[in-house]
């Protein structure tokens, strides 16, 4: 399995300067971003996926790594304790949502809109990837909020207000989308290469449709229990159609990270500073107690990859609670953050991995909207584990993960799980472990896999299913956003749910 290099021919801190000064004016809300006074397509570009990819390696990545016990926190720290309460409130991680629609839309839009004054450059592989970029996020944002802004967004001055869409209607005009960008993809001749500006794919048009594809196939297995089976048939029938297949390998960004100061790898920058002390999120983000316990009874090697020994050795792990012991449960006493996820500053952030892709294609197989049956389906389960042995650097990872799914253990072999769909479920939650961990809390919201996961004893004894919209949108956009309730992150549930 081959890992393509992203191309790092550009200073990474130059070239943001540059964009964040050519943009300066551009950014202002009440700019219009199709007629935007400074920049152009390729110096707005990795600005927006900078930001796209810093929000989901960071927060996102931490929310849902708390959401589906992966970390607990230590009895010396206060840090997190909304994550042991869910008592979320609108003020909470309302950086999704701001973010989503301030910058990363904001940018996006302005690439998709933007032509060329001179009639010279065509910037239709730019505008494709805008279209993939959002349709990513705008899927996330469903999940998370249910109805959001999507027709009459980002238009920012024209609108300040937009209204909310349906959920389910944003989400089959995502899916439209994506085709539309793999068309333009295959019908840019004469598109100008993104190049070294692409800082995901290096302006390899080919990853980007392979990306969309595989973006589009996990949103109609979300879609799965919505008993729309023609429609999802049909729009996978047309992945199949345009013959661009499914990502080959991680799906990850790299501008020319380095451990230089504001230059590290955004998820490994959350943990360790740019002199190599530890940030206090790594002091105060601990493994749990529950996913120790089931790596080890799983026989599961890559256990010292996704956690580091504690400091008095051996693997150590906390309950998610605000109320524990308050000794041998300190943050030396436990284990941290592993080896495998914090590798080093310039290490890539990856947006969708391998592993990943290929459970998502395992579930849409054995639920027969891809071909090939149960042996094509085991398969694609048994490829993903391997992938995610060699992504954690697991020694010998190929054999290792060959010896570790041949074990006669439920959720772990094959034959052995009489659930198919919990067993891919289950060991895609291994795998995204510290990765993209918000689809594995998305995942249990519409699967209740992993079967077992705890529910800390100080909140309601309900795990939360979504966000509330930020207090902020409710201010300013106050007549088009839907009620809501603080309740309604335990009780309303995704459309595909």
């Amino acid at each position: 399995m081959k890992n393509i290099k992203i191309k790092k021919t550009i200073l990474f801190l130059f070239t943001l300067a540059i964009v964040s000064v050519s943009c300066d004016d551009f950014l202002d809300v009440n700019d219009n971003p199709n007629s935007p006074p400074i920049s152009t397509p390729s110096l707005t570009l990795p600005v927006a996926l900078s930001d796209f990819t810093d929000l989901n390696a960071r927060t996102m990545t931490y929310l849902g790594n708390q959401l589906v016990v992966n970390w607990a926190t230590p009895s010396n720290w206060s840090a997190n304790s909304i994550y042991m309460r869910y008592d979320f409130s609108a003020d909470d991680f309302s950086n999704v949502f701001e973010t989503s629609y301030v910058s990363i839309f904001k940018n996006l839009t302005y690439i998709e809109t933007y032509e060329d004054p001179t009639g010279a450059v065509d910037y239709s592989n730019y505008k494709a990837i805008s279209k993939i970029v959002k349709g990513f996020q705008y899927q996330l944002l469903v999940d998370l909020y249910g109805d959001i802004p999507y027709t009459e967004a980002n238009l920012r001055g024209d609108n300040p207000t937009p209204a909310y869409d349906d959920a389910e209607t944003v989400y089959k005009s995502v899916i439209a989308d994506l085709d539309a960008a793999v068309a333009l993809i295959n019908n840019g001749d004469n598109a100008e290469d993104p190049g070294s500006q692409d800082i995901i794919f290096g302006g390899h048009m080919e990853d980007w449709i392979e990306f969309a594809n595989s973006i589009k196939l996990r949103m109609l297995v979300r879609m799965s229990n919505t008993g729309q089976d023609s429609y999802i048939s049909g729009e996978i029938a047309s992945i199949i159609a345009n013959g661009g297949g499914f990502i080959h390998t991680h799906a990850a960004t790299n501008p020319g990270y380095s451990s230089d100061e504001s230059k590290q790898s955004p998820f490994y920058d959350y943990f360790v500073q740019p002199n190599g002390a530890q940030q206090n999120r790594q002091d105060y983000t601990v493994a749990s107690e529950y996913t120790l316990e089931w790596l080890t009874n799983a026989n599961d090697p890559r256990m010292d990859r996704l956690y580091k020994a504690a400091a008095n050795g051996g693997f150590k792990g906390a309950v998610q609670s605000t109320v524990l012991p308050g000794t041998g449960f300190t943050s030396e006493d436990l284990s941290k953050v592993g080896p495998g996820l914090l590798v080093s500053a310039d290490q890539d952030q990856i947006v969708m991995s391998m592993a990943e892709a290929l459970f998502v294609q395992a579930e849409a197989t054995v639920r027969g909207y891809l071909p090939g049956g149960d042996a094509a389906a085991q398969d694609l389960y048994e490829a993903a584990i391997e992938a995610s042995f060699i992504q954690l650097g697991v020694e010998d990872a190929e054999n290792e993960a060959e010896a570790y799914y041949n074990q006669p253990i439920k959720n772990v072999s094959w034959s052995n799980s009489p659930n198919k769909i919990e067993a891919i479920i289950t060991q895609k939650w291994v795998a995204l472990n510290g990765t993209s961990s918000i689809e594995s809390w998305i995942d249990l919201t519409r699967t209740g896999f992993p079967l077992g996961l705890p529910i800390p004893e100080e909140s309601n004894g309900q795990r939360p299913l979504g966000l509330l919209y930020p207090s902020s949108e409710r201010s300013r956009n106050s007549n088009n956003v839907p009620s809501q309730s603080a309740g309604d992150v335990f009780t309303k549930a995704p459309f595909w749910r």
